[in-house]
């Protein structure tokens, strides 16, 4: 009994030493993981500063778009107590803004009591360490800013991967200062401090943890891969929805599929990509499916577009590429070349193309005017549903050739060809005549009526332009 109840004492120690190392290790990923950036502070005004690097080139000039940004700071649920410009030739290595901006700010903090500062550009983590230190408050660049705002939208288990990716990815260079009350390196032997010992713990937990991500990350892309391989072999057709966020992806993906997703007037409101079967028929046999994808946004981070290539992969699998565009936005043109400079680093810029000119009902029909471009423009309203029928057949013809229409005659013993007709939804109308066959008027794709040349009026068919 006295040897049992000691080996019972000894469990208990064991699991009260074990609880402890995972209680800490929990808290100190968690602080790591959330250090600073990902958690919104209790007071959520903020002070926006735009920054306008002065240009020599025009064509640069347009990429400096600050009501931009306060769309981001909107989506994040921030409310905006001020906005302030800062024009400068060049960049201060130490605050990346002049030393006359930077105590502007610091009045305008200290007056208003404010607790987050955002800047649109991309702040060194030293500038970001400055600028805390004078400012007393939290400083956000345009990356901390788009990754909060994807951290809470995220909801599939991937997107959840790819988000957290990204969070330590950047903050990797950034936990030195989650530490600065503990002791520094000192000169001399033996004299090391627990902050550089604690700084070399945090770092190798987060490259164990980036490490482990990549590896669930390659795993769900091998998924993905197979079920590509499994559509393709299925002779299944994907269009996949690309264009600059907030241009109405989600809503005419809604109204090609029925899909029920979330649609909102804001940036990112969709994150993570879903694929749904057409809800029209495509004159064909093949099914056709499509996909909503994450939208772009200008000056993309480097390290977000890489943690998210497990979505961005499922464009180069894409048969056709509907590129959104938001036609009552003045800017339309300048998104367009941001949208089409992403697709041509992501190397499918080759996949044929649909350009859907969206929102056609906010502005005069005159006004909404096609660029010229290489590939079919439409105007549509997802809301109104003006110019849809006209977007599907052009899908149908770009996937399966061009639409032929006519009279075709079934005689009683082709009711399983007639049948197929029907579910593919290529026959319009029809009629029996005296000898008890049907004169069906069909609309069919080219690819499909090679199957049935074998019919009766089959070569006599034309396209339906004519």
């Amino acid at each position: 009994r006295m040897d049992c109840e000691q080996i019972l004492k000894d469990l208990q120690m064991i699991n009260s030493v074990f609880m402890k190392g995972f209680k800490y290790n929990k808290h100190l990923l968690n602080r790591i993981y959330y250090l600073e950036k990902t958690s919104a502070p209790a007071d959520h005004r903020a002070i926006i500063v735009s920054v306008d690097l002065l240009r020599s080139s025009p064509k640069e000039s347009n990429s400096f778009n600050s009501n931009e940004f306060l769309d981001l700071s909107n989506s994040a649920g921030l409310v905006i107590e001020d906005h302030i410009f800062s024009k400068q030739n060049f960049v201060s290595a130490s605050h990346f803004l002049t030393k006359g901006k930077v105590e502007e700010l610091k009045t305008l903090v200290t007056e208003k009591d404010i607790k987050l500062v955002l800047l649109d550009c991309e702040l060194s983590p030293s500038q970001e360490r400055n600028l805390e230190t004078i400012l007393c408050a939290r400083v956000l660049d345009r990356t901390g800013l788009i990754l909060d705002i994807f951290a809470s939208r995220a909801q599939s288990d991937i997107g959840k991967l790819q988000v957290e990716l990204a969070q330590l990815s950047f903050l990797s260079t950034r936990l030195v200062r989650g530490w600065s009350h503990l002791e520094r390196q000192k000169g001399g032997i033996g004299l090391r401090g627990p902050g550089e010992t604690q700084l070399e713990t945090d770092r190798r937990l987060v490259g164990n943890r980036i490490k482990q991500l990549k590896n669930r990350l390659k795993k769900q892309h091998n998924q993905k891969n197979l079920n590509r391989y499994s559509r393709k072999k299925g002779e299944d057709k994907l269009v996949a929805l690309v264009g600059y966020t907030n241009a109405g992806k989600t809503s005419l993906f809604n109204s090609l599929t029925k899909g029920g997703l979330y649609a909102a007037d804001k940036l990112f409101a969709t994150l993570d990509t879903t694929t749904r079967k057409a809800d029209f028929k495509s004159k064909t046999l093949s099914t056709v499916l499509f996909s909503d994808t994450v939208g772009f946004i200008s000056n993309l981070p480097t390290k977000l577009i890489e943690s998210f290539k497990a979505t961005l992969d499922d464009l180069s699998s894409a048969d056709l590429l509907v590129h959104v565009v938001d036609a009552a936005d003045p800017e339309s043109d300048f998104k367009v070349q941001q949208v089409n400079l992403i697709l041509d680093d992501l190397g499918v810029d080759k996949i044929p193309q649909i350009r859907v000119l969206n929102k056609s009902d906010l502005m005069p029909d005159t006004l909404i005017k096609p660029s010229g471009n290489e590939h079919p423009e439409i105007k549509v309203s997802a809301e109104t549903g003006d110019g849809l029928d006209q977007l599907k057949t052009q899908i149908s013809e770009m996937l399966f050739g061009e639409i032929l229409t006519g009279w075709i005659c079934f005689s009683p013993t082709q009711a399983a060809i007639r049948s197929k007709l029907f579910d593919s939804g290529c026959i319009v109308k029809e009629e029996i005549d005296e000898n008890g066959s049907y004169q069906s008027f069909i609309e069919i794709s080219k690819s499909m009526l090679q199957q049935f040349d074998h019919l009766e009026g089959a070569h006599a068919l034309k396209p339906i332009s004519t």
